[in-house]
């Protein structure tokens, strides 16, 4: 009896051995997916782990032109010299073209440099203790500033410099600052990801965790018309009015708000008017133009196609709680309020996807009841894996009767942003995607992509009470477009180099906006014409009417964005070298900082003797509202167990039961 004893422990505790070891193997060849952590404290006071104090944003509107000058305040409190790294977001439209790094009495401009040169002169200065800083774009929304040997009681202030068009839409403006980067999901391996996507390992605190850095933001707006309404839907402003035309906004409380949601100010003009017409900027040899024309006003018609629409719900982990109930609620406005005539289709996915129906089904009081209770059953929870659920929806089965609509509702934290625009717009097949961002502090880049690679519309739900306006608005925009078939038509006026290089239809009741360069004189005329609800639409500019203006200078930056922004386009496949070249030479002529090109600013002095120092990744807050279940920690890539790894473990079975039987027998 003792020896079948020992000989039943030795075989369970070989077989835990083996099975244990091919798992951790599977595991160490798979290694670990990127994925944000919780930050730890392991309180050690020589070591500041939150270097950035402070984030003063100074907005000046003119126009139609926002002008944005950011600071950043750097201060090392410990008692050893480190390295800061701080993750930050910014606006999809923001062209920045400048950058200063301020020590003591000393400002260093920043210059704009080819990505790979300037990382190796920022790690030479790091290693021979000079203080440096480096501006990167990881991606269009997304960056990384580096600060190098910031020594004990050091201040550094980095000064960041851009410019963005606003566009209105139902005749208001938007200004947008975004404060923060919410955690992204990848399924890559941390060790052979490309090094821009690594930010996505950054630290994160806990909800609940004290305020580690001041945020302030003051707006100047002067609107060129008399304004009617200025308001945040952010957060508590103070808004004093200069005069009619003009406005001064800022915090009512500075020390309240740490960057944990986006900025956003809302305006509009007198009248809903909006600022149309012609503008013209000539330095040198290059010359520049921006053309917003107000579109006609929408016409509801009485016999509208049948619609097919297709719901792509985001229910991951960072959806739980509020942006899942928004999501929610958002999908019961939509749903309640197709046609009979209509058909619809569900998908929710995280880190998989299930499929309402395998095909879309008519919009019945018991189909839509039966979607509304699907969405009302999901928590929240696991990975966000979006494109094999887009894939699944591009590949339903059509009715060439009904027009085909897809619409996604995400707060957009994955990290495979590209992929998915390639396909969508790879496989568009007369479908329009629309994509609603859900949250505080959503990923625009990922919502406005979508739409713009689908040729729809993008929306931006932050409040549970903006819902039901927003699914209407929706409604509304998808049935009856404002403008389609729109063509241009320069005569007389030499344009070139326009964007966008193809118009599509305006859902929206907002401008249509071109920018382009011209050669020879300013005369001749921009002619628009389309197809509204009203019949067919023309609109005339005549050139010779504007003169160009100095104070027009934005323009050269707008376009040049632009035009980046049309070269990195989703049809593209990544690492292309001729658009790379293209976008690298464009970065460089007009310093602007893009995918490829990164502002370096380098102190002479040599501050840090040893040039050693501690690296410090600076955590970041949650977005307001966003659930501690979007941030895992790091996730391992276990496979699903293989044949053999299952043969053995039938085999060791079969053999412990043998011996089982026999012990007892004994």
């Amino acid at each position: 009896m003792k020896r079948a004893s020992k000989e039943l422990i030795c075989l369970i505790a070989v077989s835990i051995l083996l099975v244990f070891t091919v798992i951790a193997g599977a595991e160490e060849n798979e290694g670990r997916t990127l994925s944000p952590y919780f930050f730890i404290d392991g309180n050690n006071p020589s070591l500041d782990n939150f270097p950035l104090k402070e984030t003063d944003v100074s907005v000046n509107i003119n126009g139609v032109i926002a002008d944005v000058v950011v600071r950043q305040k750097y201060v090392n409190e410990g008692t050893v010299p480190i390295n800061a790294r701080y993750i930050f977001p910014a606006s999809t439209r923001s062209a920045v073209h400048g950058m200063k790094m301020n020590i003591g009495n000393k400002i260093i401009t920043a210059k704009i440099k080819e990505k790979e040169t300037a990382k190796k002169e920022f790690e030479a200065a790091k290693s021979a203790g000079k203080s440096a800083s480096l501006l990167s774009q990881h991606r269009p929304n997304v960056f990384s500033m580096k600060v190098a040997n910031i020594m004990p009681r050091d201040t550094i202030d980095i000064e960041l410099h851009y410019t963005e068009l606003l566009v209105p839409a139902e005749g208001e403006y938007e200004f947008v600052y975004p404060t923060v980067v919410g955690p992204r999901y990848s399924s890559q391996s941390s060790e052979g990801a490309p090094e821009d996507d690594k930010w996505i390992e950054n630290p994160y605190l806990k909800n609940g965790s004290p305020q580690r850095s001041r945020f302030n933001i003051i707006v100047n707006l002067s609107a060129g018309m008399d304004l009617q309404e200025v308001i945040s839907t952010s957060h508590d402003t103070l808004v004093n009015y200069e005069n009619r035309s003009t406005a001064k906004i800022s915090l009512k409380d500075q020390n309240k708000y740490g960057g944990n949601r986006d900025y956003i100010l809302k305006y509009r003009l007198a009248g809903k008017k909006i600022q149309t017409g012609l503008m013209l900027f000539e330095k040198d040899q290059e010359k520049f133009f921006l053309l917003m024309a107000e579109p006609p006003g929408k016409v509801q018609e009485d016999d509208i196609t049948p619609r097919e629409y297709i719901f792509i719900i985001d229910v991951s982990g960072s959806m739980a709680g509020y942006p899942l109930d928004i999501s929610k609620e958002v999908l019961r406005n939509l749903i309640n309020s197709l046609k009979p005539t209509d058909k619809f289709n569900v998908i929710l996915f995280a880190g998989g996807f299930r499929l309402m129906s395998q095909v879309s089904l008519p919009a019945s009081r018991g189909n839509v009841q039966a979607a509304i209770k699907l969405i009302d059953s999901q928590q929240g929870g696991g990975g966000t894996e979006l494109l094999e659920a887009l894939n699944r929806a591009l590949s339903l089965p059509r009715d060439d009767r009904f027009s085909r609509t897809v619409l996604i509702l995400t707060d957009g934290y994955i990290g495979a942003e590209k992929e998915v625009f390639q396909t969508i717009s790879k496989n568009l097949d007369r479908t329009n995607v629309f994509s609603f961002g859900i949250g505080s502090s959503v990923n625009r880049y990922l919502i406005e992509g979508i739409a713009k690679a689908g040729m729809g519309e993008p929306f931006i739900v932050t409040d549970p009470q903006e819902s039901s306006g927003t699914a209407q608005r929706f409604c509304e925009y998808v049935r009856s477009p404002v403008l389609s078939n729109i063509k241009l038509d320069f005569q007389g006026f030499k344009a070139y180099d326009i964007e966008p290089g193809a118009i599509p239809d305006i859902f929206a009741e907002r401008p249509l906006v071109v920018i382009g360069k011209w050669r020879g004189k300013a005369e001749g005329s921009i002619k628009i014409s389309g197809v509204s609800g009203r019949g067919k639409y023309t609109k005339v500019f005549n050139v010779s009417d504007i003169r160009p203006l100095e104070s027009n200078y934005p323009l050269r930056y707008l376009w040049a964005r632009e035009r980046i922004a049309s070269l990195s386009d989703f049809s593209n496949s990544q690492g292309d070298q001729e658009h790379k070249d293209e976008i690298l030479s464009l970065g460089l002529t007009y310093s602007l900082l893009t995918q490829y090109t990164s502002f370096i600013a380098v102190h002479d002095e040599v501050r840090n003797q040893d040039g050693t120092a501690k690296n410090v990744d600076q955590p970041l807050p949650l977005p307001q509202g966003v659930s501690e279940l979007a941030v895992g920690g790091s996730v391992s890539n276990v496979p699903e167990p293989d044949l053999g790894l299952m043969l053995l473990i039938g085999i060791l079975m079969i053999g412990m039961a043998f011996i089982y039987r026999n012990f007892c027998k004994a």
